[in-house]
């Protein structure tokens, strides 16, 4: 069964791979043409405006994880009535959230707009307009998630690469229309946006409802249901609330401080982010399911082993893309971007080094949710991941730089990767001792002994192309060397070279 369930990972693993490498090629191209179109500025307000509503989107996370979770595990037990029962109750909750989020958003939400934010008087109309349409698409990105979490709960991944691809297709066009039309292109770029998530949306339901038999709503209510969906978001939240307020709390907190400039290149740096890290965020996709699925089924043995090779695997293939980033992010930024805003390159440098400690936990955290009983776990882990706000924010004040915000968010994501490890020795009886032996100091080996070589080499070489072209490979290179020699085990190793063997023999 666990030979079947791995070939199924890789299978989705490698559709929303072709996915990633699409829509990364056209995202990085349509950042640089919105950036020199709309301005280093209203790039920023864009980035920042959007945020606010964005910081409400913990009361849907909450529920969104709690969704995934219920149905994956339903569908490891094979209980359909279970299943439809949850997915309606789920459309019903996603509703009221989404009028919740509607209520916060045009009262809360628009006082701190017109009140705090730092924008520029003659661009407050527009930044009212775009703050508008992006309360619409959030409430439409809301009310689709028992959608996406069935089409996740059933490893459809083919149905997110179809999807994108036609989502960055019509992000590619929005960059056009915005040449077209002498409207003002920052409320442009946020109607085209809208109508993005309008037909996106629209393809999840046509699909779902065509495929999966739970997908057709019945209006249903089940108290004690409810009680339990609600339970578990209920203390989900306060994880939530955590990544809420360090990506958009901090957002907001550096527009106060700095202005929009600032939050130009933070957005810049979360883009290279995206870019990078979806790459890992596909493999886990893939992944997740099976690790709710095992322990659905007492399949201890098998959830373990995910575990072990998901947090390592998801590590590798971030610091492969993200090695050659961190050494040759100046010249490439100048490439892509040809205007880099202030702080851009350090934002990125950062940002990616939080996401390479974010990506063990990964796994960590799919198999903590799949227990159901995240009470303790959520209050330790959630609470140590909203210091992050008002830590950066003393720094702030007493007169640090804004890079100081990461450095804090780095500290906290090591703390919280240490606490996972310790909690789930109790929850699902990890062994914290083989976790540490055979993924973080393997992690940290690699990574050491990959990194020596290219650093000498981008410091040797002083011409900006020549170390580019020399830095970028070596770094690749030296990376896959050190995770086949160091990385990974005996039984590993033949895989690899057994997969070789047959790739160089067919």
């Amino acid at each position: 069964m666990s030979i079947e369930n791995n070939k199924r990972i890789a299978r989705n693993t490698a559709i929303l791979y072709f996915r990633m490498l699409f829509t990364m090629a056209v995202s990085l191209y349509t950042s640089r043409v919105v950036l020199n179109t709309l301005g280093v500025e209203d790039f920023g307000i864009y980035n920042v405006v959007g945020g606010i509503v964005t910081m409400f989107s913990f009361l849907n996370n909450a529920m969104s994880s709690g969704t995934q979770r219920f149905l994956s595990f339903e569908l490891g037990r094979n209980n359909f009535e279970q299943l439809t029962k949850i997915f309606s109750m789920s459309i019903n909750i996603h509703v009221t959230i989404a009028l919740i989020i509607f209520i916060l958003a045009e009262t809360v939400g628009l006082w701190f707009l017109n009140t705090y934010l730092s924008i520029p008087a003659e661009r407050m109309i527009a930044a009212n307009w775009v703050y508008q349409l992006s309360i619409l698409a959030f409430m439409i990105t809301v009310s689709m998630v028992p959608f996406n979490a069935s089409i996740i709960a059933h490893e459809q991944m083919n149905v997110y690469a179809y999807a994108s691809i036609i989502e960055v297709a019509l992000k590619l066009l929005i960059v056009f229309m915005l040449q077209w039309f002498g409207f003002d292109k920052l409320k442009l770029y946020a109607i085209l946006i809208l109508g993005v998530s309008l037909t996106i949306s629209a393809i999840y339901i046509i699909y779902c409802r065509r495929n999966f038999k739970e997908c057709r709503y019945q209006y249903f209510w089940d108290k004690t249901l409810y009680k339990t969906l609600m339970s578990y978001a209920g203390w989900n939240l306060w994880g939530n609330v955590a990544a809420v307020s360090f990506n958009e709390g901090i957002n907001i907190l550096l527009n106060i401080f700095f202005g929009p400039v600032v939050n130009a290149a933070r957005g810049i740096a979360f883009q290279v982010n995206g870019a990078v890290n979806g790459f890992v965020s596909n493999f886990q996709m893939a992944m997740n399911p099976q690790i709710v699925k095992s322990y659905a089924a007492e399949d201890k043995k098998y959830m373990d082993q995910l575990i072990f090779q998901g947090s390592k695997y998801s590590f590798f293939l971030l610091f492969l893309l993200s090695l050659p980033i961190l050494l040759e992010i100046d010249t490439i930024l100048l490439w892509w971007l040809k205007v880099v805003p202030e702080h851009t390159a350090l934002f990125c440098r950062l940002v990616l080094i939080n996401a390479l400690i974010d990506c063990i936990s990964g796994p960590l955290i799919t198999a903590a949710q799949a227990t159901g009983k995240i009470k303790k776990y959520q209050t330790v882990v959630g609470g140590l991941l909203l210091l992050n706000l008002p830590v950066s924010y003393i720094f702030l004040k007493l007169g640090y730089n804004p890079e100081i915000t990461l450095y804090v968010a780095i500290s906290f994501s090591f703390i919280a990767l240490l606490s996972r490890i310790y909690m789930l020795r109790t929850m699902i009886q990890l062994s914290a001792k083989k976790y540490m032996r055979f993924v973080v100091f393997r992690i940290m080996n690699v990574a050491g002994y990959a990194i020596i070589i290219p650093l000498g080499l981008s410091f040797y070489f002083t011409n900006e192309l020549l170390r580019l072209v020399i830095t970028v490979p070596t770094s690749v290179i030296m990376t896959l060397i050190s995770i086949y020699f160091i990385g990974i085990n005996k039984e590993e190793r033949v895989f690899v070279k057994n997969r070789i063997f047959l790739i160089f023999h067919k």
